[in-house]
This record gives structure tokens, sequence and C-alpha cells, in this order.
């Protein structure tokens, strides 16, 4: 029998992927950057000590799923370190440092809804019951920048299997933690908190939709959603719900934080499409974090063959903002 092998539209050819050395080896980085190791520590908010002193350090690096490649260079971890949207923590992109106060232990998640049998887990616990691996994806914001990140999880899908839904949950709602004395930003009035996020259940069952545990060969940074994560990478980023604390499998849409506080600008599906702008700006372009390059940006962020079969005969106009 021939073995046929299709290419994901994600995929490029091996001569043209960033090599894995140079991946795997951040002093490489580094060096080529003329940075030195000092440096970097310094740049990452103290992220490579909190690293160590994490109960779940053990699980990383976590093994690479070759299927997963991509066109770009990796974002370098000192740079996206430091370039971040986390309101809790702040408006400015520079909150590295505030958001060094979310405190993630303990860290319990729920699952309840319409599952068989709503449940509560610690997330030490959870992050050790299903396989960790390390994905390369594309992630593009809303506002027209972009970055590329090793990302290590588990596929969303497999915390579905686990929560058993009931055939009456339509969405996947997920909710982070509220709490203004730890995150200063959340006492700003002016936003719906907490930080609600919502999916359609085929979306979350889709190969793609990713829990993130962590990035860069070790635990995800606070910055970034420690302990866990959402990312999509065919939606804009503001769809992936950072430091998640219940997951609900409810039977209407849920109305995620940016589409209550603005739904002109900000709509439930936010699938990536160059040719539809956002009301206040162009989104036919991004600037790649690192090199400051311009670059067409693609529909569903490059991930259509995967992600294009979910919206079939739907609104074209609702899709995307």
């Amino acid at each position: 029998m021939v073995s046929i092998h299709r290419r994901h539209s994600w995929e490029i050819a091996e001569r043209f992927a960033t090599p894995e050395a140079l991946y795997l080896n951040r002093r490489s980085i580094l060096k080529s950057m003329g940075l030195g190791v000092a440096t970097a520590l310094s740049l990452g908010t103290g992220v490579a000590g909190a690293a160590e002193a994490d109960p779940t350090a053990d699980l990383y690096p976590a093994k690479k799923n070759d299927a997963y490649k991509l066109d770009r260079p990796i974002t370098p971890e000192e740079i996206n370190a430091h370039y971040n949207n986390f309101y809790e923590f702040g408006t400015s992109k520079d909150i590295a440092a505030n958001a060094q106060n979310l405190v993630i232990r303990p860290w319990e998640v729920a699952i309840d809804g319409f599952v068989e049998a709503p449940f509560t887990i610690d997330f030490d616990d959870l992050v050790r019951k299903i396989p960790l691996e390390t994905r390369l994806y594309r992630h593009r914001c809303v506002e027209a920048w972009s970055m590329t990140v090793p990302w290590a999880g588990f596929p969303l899908k497999s915390l579905v299997a686990m929560a058993k839904p009931q055939a009456s949950a339509k969405y996947v709602r997920f909710e982070t933690f509220l709490d203004p004395d730890m995150a200063s930003g959340q006492g700003n009035f002016l936003y719906p908190w907490p930080y609600i996020e919502g999916v359609t259940i085929e979306e979350a069952a889709n190969d793609l939709a990713f829990i993130v545990t962590g990035a860069y060969d070790k635990p995800v940074a606070k910055q970034h959603g420690a302990p866990l994560r959402l990312h999509l990478p065919w939606k804009y980023g503001f769809k992936s719900i950072k430091s998640i604390r219940k997951i609900s499998f409810v039977e209407e849409r849920p109305v995620g934080l940016w589409e209550a506080l603005q739904p002109s600008e900000y709509g439930f599906w936010a699938n990536v499409n160059p040719d539809v702008p956002h009301p206040r700006w162009s989104q036919a372009m991004e600037r790649e974090l690192g090199t400051g390059e311009m670059v067409p940006t693609l529909l569903f962020n490059g991930y259509g063959a995967e992600v294009a079969q979910l919206y079939t005969g739907m609104n074209p106009a609702t899709l995307y903002m």
C-alpha cells in the first residue's frame, strides 16, 4: 500500500522550517540577538525562577508534535514576555511585572453545566491526566500584530471528553478569576469582569483548539495566562481567554467580555479575515513581534483547511468581527 501524505495548510517543506536545535536552544537565539543569559533572565520577569519552583515543571519540555509547523521564526521569548494584553493587570502592553501578582497555587478548575457529573479539579492534577505536547502556532491579535509561539498543553477536545457533555450542550463557556485585590485592573469598573469567552461545541472539538499550560519548554508565564489558558489559532487573540477558573457546557451562546463591552467591534465568532476590517483599522496586514515586519494576514490565520467547514452555510457577514 502506498502512503500518501497530505500537507496541512500551516505546514511547510521541512527545509524551510525553523531548525529544531535553534528552537530548543534559547541560548542560540539570545546569542544571535546579542543578548546574554543574564539579560534574558532579567527580561523574563522572574519566569525562570517561577518555573523552577512550579510543581509541574518536570512535565516540560513536552514532546513536540511535528504536525504543527510554521512559516515564520519563533518569536523570541524575551520579546513577547513584555508585549501582552492582560487587562486584569492594566491596559499597557508592558504588564509583565504587574502580572507576577497573579497567585496560581492553589488553582482549581470547575467543570459544570450540561455534563454527566459536574466536578472541580486541582490544576496540578488535571495537567497530569492528559498527555502534554508542544505545538508551534501562529497568534494573531485583533490589533493587527502577531507572534509565533511554541505552546505546550493538550487539545481542548480531550477536556471535553473528560467532561462528558450532554446532547443539550451547544457551547463551551470559559470564565477566569475575579479578584480585584490581586489584579489591580479588575478595579476598573468600565469592564464587565470576570473575563468570559465562549466557543461552539464543534469548535471546541476541532483538533486545533488547544489548552495551553506551558510555553518555551516550561510552565506558561503568568503574563501569558498561567496556569492554563485557551489558544484558538484561527481566531483573533481576545478569544483565547487566560487564567481559566471555570468551564461550563451551556445551551445559550456565551457573551464574551469584549463582545459585551463593544459588540459593534468584537463579535462572538472573531475568525481572522484580512478582507473584513475592524471598524477602526484594516486587518489586511499584521506586524510581526520581534522583526517589526509587516506581512499579509491570511484567512483563518492560515488554518482555513482545518476549520472552514465549521462555518459552512453560515452568514459570512457575522463570522469575522
